[in-house]
């Protein structure tokens, strides 16, 4: 069975699983398009309100194929560049994709699976999931942006032995770490993750959309550039129609309908 990224539709939220069960879900030049042009196409609908990537199977994603990183080693240079171009790609249209997007996590989670993991905004992950950034273990370095990821997530003492030890870390870890935002049962990860969406779904998607793109921008931005940033998207979230329907049905004591 060939590795592929499938999509499918759940309510107002659509699901990126990862498949190549056969190798814990690893990852494949193929699947990096995919899953740009599914965010691509998600954008543009108005009907998809989030994403959720998840995992075929037991496993959210065991990271770069060895076996074609073997064959690699024999083609020139480029060719593994190219793949890796690829890959981040993906993990930038992520960074940047307007919609909340949500990794479902159950069983391994490494190297390339683990930085894939880190660009989606929110984490959810079943209780016995395993989190490990395996690179150095087979003498190489960071991809996907792991660096970038943990470094702004994590004290750099804790980053550093991840990446430099390959030192497995649990979901319930990670949680206390404020890396994980939800541990849950084994098997509920994209039950919970799609709930968790749901609640998503509610709000207006314009306002998402605000918060997701300030945030990203407030790791580099001085604070009077943030502010007035801050100030720019508020008024024009203010007089977009949803807001008026979020004021009114806030003071009417009933559920908003945002567009």
């Amino acid at each position: 069975m060939s590795a592929s990224l499938k999509s499918h539709s759940h309510g107002q939220t659509m699901v990126l699983t990862i498949s190549n069960p056969e190798h814990r879900n690893a990852l494949g030049p193929e699947m990096y398009a995919a899953g740009v042009e599914a965010l691509n196409v998600a954008e543009s609908n108005p009907e998809v309100r989030s994403v959720v990537i998840t995992g075929e199977g037991a496993h959210f994603c065991a990271g770069g194929n060895l076996q074609r990183l073997l064959g690699n080693r024999q083609q020139p240079p480029e060719v593994q560049a190219a793949s890796i171009e690829n890959l981040h790609n993906w993990i930038e249209t992520i960074r940047a994709f307007p919609k909340p997007v949500i990794a479902a996590v159950e069983g391994s989670c490494a190297g390339a699976g683990f930085s894939l993991a880190l660009a989606c905004d929110m984490v959810v992950a079943a209780q016995n999931s395993v989190f490990v950034m395996a690179y150095s273990s087979v003498a190489l370095s960071p991809d996907g942006g792991a660096t970038w990821s943990l470094l702004r997530a994590l004290p750099r003492a804790t980053a550093l032995q991840l990446l430099m030890c390959g030192d497995r870390i649990d979901a319930e870890r990670l949680h206390a770490l404020a890396v994980v935002n939800q541990v849950t049962a084994p098997g509920e990860a994209l039950t919970q993750a799609l709930a968790l969406a749901e609640r998503l779904n509610a709000r207006a998607p314009n306002t998402l959309a605000s918060i997701k793109e300030l945030v990203n921008d407030a790791q580099t931005s001085t604070l009077h550039t943030q502010l007035a940033a801050e100030r720019d998207h508020f008024v024009r979230n203010l007089h977009h129609p949803n807001a008026g329907e979020g004021i009114a049905a806030f003071l009417g004591k009933r559920p908003a309908q945002y567009r």
